[in-house]
């Protein structure tokens, strides 16, 4: 039988995978189209919470603990397989914080870099800002990672690896459970056992587990999108060069050039349709932070599913009343940053190990009992 069956190929069911296989474990994942085309294609790759004070210890002590990782993670993915995930440890720029006294709060707490800066410090930094921010926040520390290539570096070291069984286009219909045990899937290719089941499905887990009578608090939250291609700048310089954030919305540069713009959220069921009022309202958040934006072009704009679960916080564990089913999901709008901690965690459960992070915060079974609707985090 099957050691460990991961269902979804998002990066959280990828990372798991590769860090079974490195443990010796046989494991294999089942993604129902291509592996990374989901929420973790279409989202951002800032490497931190947006406003990382403003979250829940939960979510905070994952957080630092991936952001830790993020860099010798790409390091290692370039050198196995090629593909450069990108990652680029920048700085974060924030204009326009009403609480940053909360903020270095946070920051004197978690031993953060965090400084106010004024206006020739901002300019130095970003000179083609909109004029008028006289002052800000600067957190040299934050990185970025272009997600797209992650995901294609994540699937092709585990095309790679023995261990691992990476089965795309199949659809997993239902868990098998028997006595309360679970003894695999049945899928559009036939009946999979497995004595352990892992399910890293994001926006859609908990659709799929009502379907075993299970109810789990985690809804799709629709993010739109867009990507500008810019041209080179005088002295080698890009238009952008790393994260900015105002009122919510945040630029992010890509080592070619392309500046992402984001995001939205809406409340759209399963429906991923970008929208000309979302194209419109990304385009004025971008220009108000660099207006030479207007004269480059929109390369794409696209549409995504965060899984929200209350107050942020995934879901990481054991499913009360079924042994052998875990569950790894509800990350929200921070999948990608939590990516390297939840995993971990994930496998430290699955193979009896200690856990390096406490682990009771993302239970389900005792998150369960206590009930509540996904919360919408307003960071």
């Amino acid at each position: 039988m099957q050691d460990v069956l991961i269902v979804g190929g998002g990066v959280i069911g990828m990372m798991t995978a590769w860090q079974l296989a490195e443990a010796g474990q046989s494991v294999t994942l089942l993604e129902r189209r291509q592996c990374g085309q989901e929420a973790s294609w279409a989202g951002g790759g800032i490497v931190s919470p947006l406003y990382p004070w403003r979250y829940s210890e939960p979510v905070s002590s994952l957080a630092r603990f991936a952001e830790r990782e993020y860099p010798q993670l790409a390091a290692r993915l370039l050198s196995e397989t090629g593909i450069d995930p990108e990652y680029r440890q920048k700085g974060l720029l924030y204009l326009r914080v009403d609480d940053g006294d909360k903020a270095f709060d946070w920051a004197r707490r978690v031993g953060k870099p965090l400084e106010a800066v004024n206006a020739d410090f901002i300019y130095a930094l970003e000179p083609w800002l909109a004029e008028g921010f006289s002052s800000g926040l600067w957190m040299p520390t934050l990185g970025s990672i272009r997600n797209p290539r992650l995901c294609q570096a994540l699937r092709s070291r585990l095309r790679a690896m023995r261990e691992a069984t990476l089965i795309e286009g199949v659809e997993v219909e239902a868990v098998c459970v028997e006595d309360g045990h679970v003894r695999g899937v049945s899928t559009s290719l036939g009946f999979r056992p497995a004595s352990q089941v892992v399910l890293c499905g994001g926006a859609w887990s908990g659709e799929f587990l009502a379907r075993l009578g299970l109810s789990l608090p985690v809804r799709p939250i629709k993010g739109q999108m867009m990507v500008f291609r810019t041209p080179p700048m005088p002295s080698g310089r890009q238009l952008v060069e790393r994260v900015v954030l105002a009122d919510g919305r945040y630029l992010i540069p890509r080592g070619d050039g392309r500046v992402l713009i984001g995001s939205t959220l809406e409340e759209a069921d399963f429906d991923k349709t970008p929208t000309d009022e979302a194209r419109e309202s990304l385009r004025r958040s971008a220009l108000a932070m660099v207006p030479a934006l207007a004269d480059c072009p929109i390369e794409h704009h696209w549409a995504g599913l965060r899984p929200a679960a209350p107050e942020g916080i995934p879901f990481i564990g054991e499913m009360p009343d079924t042994h052998g089913l875990f569950i790894n999901a509800g990350h929200y709008r921070n999948g990608l940053v939590l990516a390297p901690a939840a995993t971990r965690l994930m496998v430290d459960l699955l193979l009896n190990r200690p856990t390096e992070i406490d682990p009771a915060p993302y239970q389900p079974a005792s998150r369960l009992a206590i009930g509540g609707e996904p919360a919408a985090v307003t960071a």
